[in-house]
């Protein structure tokens, strides 16, 4: 059975590769899907975002990385797959993760969302918080893989420590 876990992973964390790992035990085969979203500025390019998220699951085999427009039901069907597979941390995730359920339920009685609960140590843990930490020069080390952490301080030069450590050091 095919998972399509979807969403934006700008940048992917070790929350969203806890809830990768779990699903490719329950999965054939599980997609990490990454939105084109119109309505987002990214920090990091898809084509970027989908290099990271290659390289952060290749010990996985039956892992891959896609890249969709449109309705996830839809992206979900072109590729065969079953299941949507959601990682839920908080209550407040819940209520907005179930009402997409119901939704994708209109647009597809074919496929089901599978919910998971994010692992303790990630349940404070997403994507914004991470780009928050490091615009303000906090490290990002413990949140996300090392090759990840390296790209979003580049990013985020001028103001972090280490990244004007390594630019000074250079000159």
């Amino acid at each position: 059975m095919i998972a399509i876990y979807p969403g934006s992973f700008d940048p992917i964390t070790l929350g969203h590769l806890d809830i990768i790992q779990r699903g490719s035990r329950l999965f054939t085969k599980v997609i990490v899907a990454v939105l084109r979203n119109p309505n987002k500025t990214p920090l990091f390019s898809v084509q970027k975002r989908l290099e990271q998220i290659r390289h952060s699951v290749e010990h996985l085999p039956n892992v891959e990385a896609d890249a969709f427009d449109g309705l996830t039901v839809n992206y979900a069907q072109m590729r065969g797959a079953a299941v949507l597979l959601r990682g839920l941390r908080a209550i407040s995730d819940f209520e907005i993760e179930l009402q997409m359920a119901h939704i994708n339920k209109t647009l597809s009685m074919d496929i089901e969302t599978v919910f998971l609960a994010t692992s303790n140590e990630y349940s404070f843990l997403s994507s914004s918080v991470v780009k928050e930490i490091a615009r303000f020069g906090g490290s990002v080390d413990h949140l996300v893989p090392s090759h990840i952490a390296l790209d979003i301080y580049q990013c985020y030069a001028q103001n972090h420590p280490v990244s004007n450590q390594v630019k000074t050091e250079a000159i």
